[in-house]
């Protein structure tokens, strides 16, 4: 056996047609093929999969049950692996407390050289300077940087009576618990509006206590007015807010930059310390590129341990186009892209070689002038020694590789082999999907739509943006560029803020398993009624979350087995066979299909062989934008952030009715480049219409055929933010993105 291999035999994940190949270690390999063609079940379900779970296996269970859970995959031969990091597209999320500073450690040695060489010298260790730590944390926002303010005004409608529904919060409909215990109690006059109620009984209304104890007849003992209510189940709760309390959450209060802390987070002698003359939450809002070129000139040299790592590290962020960041960023803000950079930082610095690091689409959110640099750092990776695997679309990491890998030759059954493995320049001539997109690239757009009017976006101040003005024509589609940091995301969001929109992003449109294409678009029933009719039976016999779900598994398909200290074992229900159905429901046919068989369907083959209207009506437009490899029952948890992205553009085509404004964050996003012009003439579909369309966009594909551009930059973070150019993409000059265009 060669050991300078991943060896890789028979391997028959999701629609992976047990695939032999051999891909040399010390490389850096790209892994290509069109949407749904079975890269990611190769590179991350297959040979990350196998490399994290036989590195499990050398750790105590204890330690195991606590680690990432890998699915060991179906392959008749893995070998030639080494321990793996796999940097993906998952945005980091966390909660308030999570920053660039802290997912990073540079906000551990930034607290540790205050804590040893600020002045004036506070005694204790670092934590004195953790807003996550009851030492340092601000006392009036607990470490947030903001103070949650109940709007009580949003509470009430003082038009209507109590029995009318004057009380706008969630769960006070008319006869409910909640209702009943203000209405039943006798002590507020239910029938008059509340704008003619005194003002005492308002207050007892809102805040109960001493203004309740002054009605007559006096409430219950136990009475709590609406603040308190809304405070013990919305804000004093400790377990993971659900969509539905979050809403109400952000309708219902206001926030603001806390009072006491001015959104340092820190307490008062924290926030008195400095370094350089500079407190730690002034350096906590510098740029990163700046911040490092300051701490830098710290000569102690006590610290300098520290300087050197903190430097070293703000350094490397800066090097992938992150510089514009700063260390208070929260994490939730950050887009798919800047996350998977942050994560890359974590291994710029790491002297471990032979290892497998696996990325996922690392361009995406880079603009086509930042893209060298995140391949020089593929290339660093690989030079230390290491192993490099990159799913990706993006011909300019292509024409890095030693070699490229691609998976197809379609998508879904008609997907999952290897049509091609050499290099770029093999490639060019070899006929396969990738192939022949890169000789046929999107041609520039016809001439531009007249739009029939605008709205203006005014005096926009949203992060870096400086106080922009711009408009954005109606009835046309428009793309905002500019360079990573340069300020699109923000202005997208003052649009929407302003001016209100149906925002398309790559946020999860399936939370569990039994969320489906059939669920999500509404033909599950048709479906049941199919098999209903043809059976006799009831249509609740056809639904594997009802009386037609197999008995064992839940109508899951799969028994999840607690194994307490070791790791929970998943299998295939033994009694239907991983059907989901009972044995009765199975008996029936529809065009030969038993209903786990229409589960089993693709989008397309569903369009052929179900003659119902409804259904096909409902399917048509996944079909549409691309989606048809998907099968019908595939979870819709398991979609990349680019599908989850074109499930919704599928459902507002179908939807769509009045003329609206539309948003959407880098619909390409893990497209093929053949399913660029797709996904453009969708988006022109939506335009005529009636529609606007507004699209933050870094390819130039799309950017060639918009109707209307605003650039922003010229740089990122403080040095961007400025509207450069607007107006019609091919009178562009000056710009990165006009040269990237070849337009100078």
């Amino acid at each position: 056996m060669n050991e300078r291999m991943i060896r890789i035999r028979g391997a028959r994940s999701n629609n992976l047609k047990s695939i032999d190949l051999e891909v040399p270690r010390g490389t850096l390999t790209v892994f290509a093929g069109v949407s749904g063609s079975g890269k990611s079940s190769l590179v991350f379900d297959t040979i990350a999969a196998e490399a994290g779970h036989q590195v499990n296996e050398t750790y105590p269970p204890f330690l195991r049950n606590r680690m990432p859970k890998w699915t060991r995959p179906e392959a008749d031969e893995i070998s030639g692996l080494s321990p793996v990091v796999v940097i993906d597209q998952r945005r980091l999320g966390g909660n308030a407390r999570s920053t660039v500073g802290t997912i990073t450690d540079t906000w551990t040695h930034l607290r540790l050289l205050y804590s040893r060489i600020g002045e004036p010298h506070l005694d204790g260790e670092s934590n004195r300077f953790s807003f996550n730590d009851p030492a340092g944390m601000c006392p009036t926002c607990s470490g947030l940087g903001e103070a949650v303010e109940i709007d009580t005004a949003s509470f009430l409608d003082l038009g209507r009576t109590l029995k009318e529904g004057a009380i706008l919060l969630p769960g006070f409909v008319d006869g409910g618990y909640w209702h009943s215990k203000f209405t039943d109690i006798g002590s507020f006059p239910v029938d008059a509006p509340l704008r003619d109620w005194t003002e005492g009984e308002r207050l007892a209304l809102l805040y109960g206590g001493e203004h309740a104890a002054r009605l007559d007849p006096k409430p219950p003992a136990d009475f709590e007015g609406l603040v308190a209510w809304f405070e013990r189940i919305y804000l004093r709760t400790s377990d993971h807010l659900s969509d539905r309390k979050q809403e109400a959450i952000d309708r219902f209060t206001r926030s603001g930059t806390c009072p006491e802390c001015g959104g340092d987070r820190l307490n008062a002698e924290a926030r008195a310390v400095t370094v350089l003359g500079r407190t730690i939450g002034e350096m906590a809002l510098m740029e990163v590129a700046e911040l490092a070129d300051l701490v830098a000139g710290v000569k102690e040299t006590a610290v300098a341990p520290v300087v050197s790592a903190l430097v070293e590290r703000l350094r490397a962020m800066d090097a992938i186009g992150l510089g514009y960041l700063h260390l208070g960023r929260a994490t939730t803000s950050l887009s798919g892209g800047e996350s998977q950079r942050v994560k890359t930082v974590k291994h710029l610095g790491s002297s471990l070689i032979e290892m497998l690091y696996i990325f996922d689409e690392p361009t995406v959110g880079l603009h086509p002038h930042d893209v060298d640099a995140m391949t020089e750092l593929l290339k660093r990776l690989r030079d230390k020694g290491n192993t490099v695997l990159v799913v990706e679309h993006d011909p300019a990491v292509m024409a890095v590789a030693d070699q490229i890998v691609e998976i197809g030759p379609d998508a879904g059954a008609d997907g999952g082999s290897v049509v091609f493995q050499g290099t770029f320049d093999e490639l060019r001539s070899a006929g396969t999907p990738t192939a022949l997109a890169l000789a046929n690239r999107a041609p520039a757009g016809a001439a531009p739509r007249e739009a029939a009017a605008s709205i203006t976006i005014e005096q926009a101040g949203r992060n870096n943006l400086q106080d922009v003005t711009v408009d954005v024509p109606v009835g046309v589609l428009t793309v905002l560029t500019g360079v990573a940091g340069s300020g699109k995301s923000s202005l997208a969001a003052e649009l929407v803020e302003q001016h209100g929109a149906i925002v398309v992003d790559q946020r999860p449109v399936g939370a569990n398993r039994r969320s489906t294409p059939i669920t999500y678009t509404g033909i599950a029933a048709p479906v049941r009624r199919l098999f209903a009719k043809a059976s006799g039976l009831p249509a609740k016999y056809f639904s594997a979350n009802s009386e037609g779900g197999c008995p064992d598994c839940k109508g899951l398909g799969i028994v999840y087995t607690d194994l307490a200290f070791m790791d929970g074992q998943e299998a295939v229900c033994e009694t239907c066979g991983g059907r989901r159905f009972t044995g009765e429901a199975l008996r029936h046919r529809v065009d030969g299909l038993t209903i786990a068989e229409v589960d089993d369907l693709t989008i397309s083959d569903a369009l052929h062989r179900l003659a119902d209207p409804a259904i096909r009506k409902a399917l048509r437009e996944l079909d549409r934008v691309g989606l048809g490899y998907l099968r019908l029952g595939q979870p819709l948890n398991t979609l990349s952030g680019g599908e989850c992205q074109r499930v919704k553009i599928a459902r507002e085509l179908r939807d769509a009715a009045e003329p609206s404004l539309y948003v959407l964050d880098e619909p390409t996003t893990g497209l093929h480049l053949r399913d660029i012009g797709t996904l453009m003439e969708v988006l022109s579909q939506l335009v005529e219409g009636g529609h606007t369309v507004v699209v933050i966009e870094h390819n130039l594909d799309v950017i060639r055929r918009a109707d209307w551009i605003v650039d922003l930059g010229p740089g990122a973070g403080r040095h961007g933010g400025r509207v450069l150019y607007e107006g019609p993409v091919a009178d562009m000059r000056g710009t990165a993105t006009a040269e990237a265009l070849g337009q100078g």
